[in-house]
Parts: structure tokens; sequence; C-alpha cells
């Protein structure tokens, strides 16, 4: 790992509150990696927003019946709310900004000026009847990759990009019936095929630590040819283009993010009150910096492909050493979560409802890693109570007992310790992050101290052991740990010769 780490979560959407797709997927584990990071001895920055361009906040607010700069605002609010409500602590956070709008004209304009984009003649489809051109949120079809219906720009079902000119039977979202044509527009583009040997490369060499699906899609993408990618879009919303042959068109929200990405580090770095020389410095070669992306499986192209090739593009000023952990989608009643379709349950409610520990672990314990998983209330209290709560208050109770004794602790125990925090180190180090596995040993660590009758001879290392799963546990059990006044710093072989356990917090709110 290099000196320091850059965590990103990518921006969701300004077209609501944080759902707990958002929670489950990759906001929570971000969190957990840059808490455990920094327990490790470790300079990490941790950095999301809220995407304010894309076409979803236009037919969202059209849905509404409210403007875009509207729900943009509120969404805004709402997501930091949320965030902060849920124990997210972010180090920067973006939004709609002149100095963001500024750092993508400037990257962009460098690819321009260097030479790197190209102007192409792109077909897109145009409604006939309003004349406008059809993008993203505006325009659904079917895939022709997977067959799978969804939004053109990016497939949510098999990750590739998703030219709104190759949809099949491409159709308005909002204006199902109108005639839909295909015409023609200049627009500029990357070729991303003249960086597709370089991306192989740099996979082939740093990819064993993604997940199956990403690391899947990744492999078809780079086994054909990449597509030429639109850096500019023949519509209204979003951050004009300032380049004369494309006058009045805007760039592509899913080209701003690598630019995005860089701002983002810039923020974290200047929330834990760093001064920067410059906004990418943090991406310069001197730097050492590692950027970790946690994001979902649908954000494979703009930032591994797309966003990666614009590095390459840009690779006398930037080097390519990001690292990536997706996860699937959240479902709820076995269908994914969707603010634009109004099928979520909001995080703030998750917030309102439950203590936030136990909203965390319910969440690290059913995050979808690997693949699809479920929320629902009626699931909450048997995960929560019988695999949190209820052993935790009792092992809590049993080392009640000898609160404010002196007691010692046995090389047998520290030895015991050494092996909790290995697995739980296992679950949290990059290569094989994992929040369902965290909770798993978690509850697994718990259960045991539930089922050891302790004895008096024993009790300095039963609640040395206790502690040292509270603090291993730390990362996701903000509050717990903080309330128990934990020393959270992981560093080297435990040396505990004695201890003077304290009363330590119960838990509750398991039911719903």
């Amino acid at each position: 790992m290099s000196k320091r780490v850059a965590v990103i979560s990518p921006a969701p959407t300004a077209n609501g509150d944080l759902h707990l797709g958002h929670l489950a997927g990759p906001f929570l584990a971000a969190d957990v990696f840059t808490r455990y990071q920094r327990a490790a001895g470790r300079e990490t920055v941790f950095g999301t927003g809220a995407q304010d361009t894309s076409t979803f906040v236009v037919t969202t607010a059209r849905r509404l019946g409210t403007s875009p700069e509207a729900l943009v605002a509120d969404s805004t609010a709402r997501i930091v709310s949320t965030l902060a409500a849920m124990g997210i602590a972010v180090d920067g956070f973006t939004r709609d900004e002149e100095r963001f709008t500024k750092q993508v004209l400037d990257f962009v304009g460098r690819l321009h000026t260097e030479g790197k984009l190209r102007l192409k003649s792109t077909p897109f489809p145009r409604s006939v009847r309003t004349g406008e051109y059809l993008v993203d949120g505006f325009v659904k079809g079917g895939c022709p990759n997977c067959l799978a219906e969804g939004c053109a720009g990016l497939c949510e079902s098999c990750g590739h990009p998703l030219a709104a000119g190759d949809l099949i039977d491409p159709r308005s979202t909002e204006h199902p019936d109108d005639t839909v044509e295909l015409a023609e527009v200049q627009v500029l583009v990357l070729p991303l095929e003249e960086y597709r040997e370089e991306l192989r490369e740099y996979f082939a060499t740093s990819g064993s630590a993604l997940r199956p699906h990403m690391a899947q899609a990744i492999e078809e993408m780079l086994a054909r040819p990449l597509p030429d990618f639109p850096v500019t879009y023949p519509i209204s919303w979003g951050i004009p283009a300032p380049f004369p042959e494309v006058a009045g068109q805007v760039i592509n929200p899913n080209a701003e993010t690598q630019a995005w990405s860089i701002y983002t580090t810039a923020l974290s770095a200047e929330g834990q009150g760093e001064v920067l020389a410059a906004d990418d410095q943090l991406w310069w070669p001197e730097s050492d910096t590692e950027v970790v992306y946690f994001c979902g499986f649908d954000n494979t192209f703009p930032f591994a492909i797309a966003g990666a090739a614009m590095l390459l593009a840009l690779k006398d000023h930037y080097p390519l050493r990001s690292r990536f952990v997706t996860n699937e989608f959240y479902e709820l009643e076995h269908q994914k979560f969707s603010t634009s379709r109004g099928h979520l349950v909001w995080g703030q409610e998750l917030a309102d409802t439950l203590p936030r520990d136990v909203g965390r672990y319910h969440l690290a314990a059913t995050s979808p890693e690997n693949q699809r998983t479920n929320f629902s209330w009626s699931a909450v209290a048997a995960v929560t109570g019988a695999r949190l709560i209820e052993p935790w208050n009792r092992a809590a109770a049993k080392a009640e007992r000898w609160a404010g004794q002196d007691l010692p602790v046995s090389a047998g125990s520290r030895e015991a310790a050494d092996r909790i925090t290995e697995r739980f180190a296992a679950c949290y180090e990059l290569k094989g992050f994992s929040l369902n596995r965290a909770a798993e040993t978690l509850a697994e660590q718990l259960g045991r101290l539930d089922r050891w009758e302790v004895t008096d001879d024993q009790a300095g290392d039963y609640c040395h052991q206790l502690e040292t799963v509270l603090r291993n546990a730390a990362p996701i059990l903000i509050d717990l740990a903080e309330q128990a006044g934990v020393d959270t710093r992981l560093a080297g072989p435990d040396r505990t010769t004695g201890i003077t356990p304290k009363v330590l917090p119960r838990l509750s709110g398991g039911a719903v």
C-alpha cells in the first residue's frame, strides 16, 4: 500500500436522498475501509459528492413537478444529512460549484489541447415531435450486448457502455409514444481503442483483487475493440462544452469521472487540513497516492475503462494506479432500489428507525458484494438480534462482574487476541475486503464469548478478548466503540499483560 490512500465513492445522482442500495453497497464499505486504514496507521482521505449533471436529474424533476435546480439543492442537502446520520464520515463532498466546473473544463480542455479528442459524426436518437436528441436517461431500449432493457449510457446488467444510437428499439422514457429517428451529430470523442492494450496490461497486473463480476466485464470489454467514447452530448443540461466545433453541446456526465475523482481527492485532503499546490497534486507521480474506488458494478466502464483511458491519454501528467471494489444491486422486495422509479427505502428512514450501529451491522451483514441481496424490515430483527445485540449484551453483562478490578492477561489470551485481529484484518484489507465476512467474524467471536463459561481465573482473558473484538469491530460499530472508550488503533502484536475492565454499554433496537 502506498504512503497515502485516497478512497472514493462515486457521487450519486442528485435526484433524491441516499437509499439503502447506496449505503449497503459503496458507502458503508468505503467508510469501514477508511476507518480501518486509519486504525492501522495509514494516511487516508475519503471523498464523495452529489452529481447534478446527470439527465436523470431532469427526468426526476419533471416527474415530481419541480425544477432540476431545486431538486439538486434539496437532494444534495439530504445526501449530506443521511451520510452523517449513518456515520459515513467523508472528508470532502463535491457539489454544484464553480471550482468543480473549472476542474472538469481544465481536464477535458487538456485532452482537447493535446489532440487526444476527435470530432466524429455519431448517431443519436431524436424525437421527431420535439427535435430533441435523446441520451442516457432520456431514452431506453435493448442493450446490443446482453439484450437487457435499460436506459442509454451504461447497461446496468452487463456493465458495458451503451451508446444511445446503438439501442435496440429506442424510445423516449418520458414520451414513449413519440416517434424516434436516428440522426447524425458531430461530437467530440475519446478513441478508447488507442488505449486498449495498455488497459489490458494494467488490469492483467493489477486486477487480482477485482471481484468476479467486474473482472468478467473488463475481460469482455478489453477482448474486443473499444468504442469511441463521446465526451460531448448534443443536449442542453450539463456543463457547457467550451469548444467551438461543438457549440451548444455539453460535457457527457460520464466523461466527468476522472476530473471529478481528482477534484474530490483535493477537497478530501483539504478537509484533513492539507494545503495543496494544485487540485491534482495527489495524482502527480511523486505523490505516491493509491486510489481505491468503492462503487456499484454499473460504474465499471466510466471509472475503470473510460476514466483510466483518460489518465493514459495524459500519462505524462498522471500515473495509473487505481483499485476497485464493486458491489451488485441491493434489492427491495426482490427488485433493485431505484430513485427514479420511487422503489426504495431511504437511508434516513433506516437511521430514524434503528440505532446507528445496528443499522450499519445489518447493512454490512447483507451487503450485495458478489450477488444481489435483499432487504426486508422483517429480517432486521432476526439478523441483528441473534447475531449482534443479544450475544453482545450477554457478553457485556458477563464482563461487568469484574468491572474496576485489576486482572492479569495470559500469554494464551494475547495469542488469541492476535488471531482475532488477523481474522478481522483479512476482511478489511483491500485484497479480500468484505463487509459480509467482517459481520460474520464479529458474530462468530461474540458467539464464542457468549458461550464461554468464565471462571474467576479466566476473567482477565475473557475481558481482554471481548475488548479486542470491539476494537476490531470499531469500523462498523462506531458508536459502541466510542461509548466504551476503546482505543481503536491497531499496531503490532498484542502485548497486554493486565486489564481493568469497565462497564460496557449495551445495544438495543433490533426489533422494528
